[in-house]
């Protein structure tokens, strides 16, 4: 009996020990998002966010606002829907687990220096280097790619991320005392540090 119960020991450590990419919980519900964040969540697209790494709450919240229309997007409510009948706290789960690789996209030397130097309004936020605040949900920026930091900056500017709520009321403000071009700036700042 006890070599059967060491042998029934050695074959469950054994499969646990050749466990792939897809066995993880959430995995296999998160290969749809794969198509334009990237395996893992690690989006190789200068457009698309990074999603490994990324808050569970910050997850969710997104999620929830992008399956009510609160967040406005044609391309995302869609898929949001979906996430949360596939179950959007292991998604959330799934993504938070994932090893947060910064984007391959480099951004330009100059433009990012620029963006250093106007940061220290983000930092209130955000703080000194974008690393965001977990407890309040706000996000970590480093390392996303460029051209969607530029792109959610412009759209808050505009008032067309998250029309009408309140808890980004300051932040609108605040992105339409900034210059466009300083928008670059700060986006390949964000992007380019590690």
């Amino acid at each position: 009996m006890s070599v059967i119960l060491g042998l029934l020991v050695v074959l469950i450590a054994a499969g646990s020990a050749f466990a792939g990419p897809l066995d993880a919980p959430g995995a296999t519900k998160a290969l749809t998002c794969s198509a334009c964040h990237g395996m893992n969540g690690l989006s190789v697209s200068n457009t698309m966010p990074i999603l490994a790494g990324i808050l569970p709450a910050y997850f969710k919240k997104a999620i929830e606002d992008y399956a009510t229309g609160k967040r406005p997007s044609p391309e995302m409510e869609p898929y949001a829907k979906a996430v949360k009948v596939l179950g959007i706290d292991e998604l959330a789960g799934y993504f938070a687990a994932q090893k947060k690789e910064p984007t391959l996209i480099r951004a330009d030397a100059a433009a990012a220096a620029r963006g250093k130097a106007a940061a220290a309004q983000c930092a209130v936020c955000h703080g000194p280097d974008g690393r965001g605040d977990p407890a309040k949900v706000i996000p970590d920026l480093r390392g996303q790619p460029p051209g969607y930091l530029r792109s959610q900056m412009a759209l808050f500017k505009t008032d067309k991320r998250s029309p009408g709520d309140p808890a980004l009321k300051a932040v609108k403000a605040l992105m339409t005392t900034i210059p466009d071009p300083t928008l670059d700036d700060l986006a390949a700042y964000f992007s380019s540090v590690r």
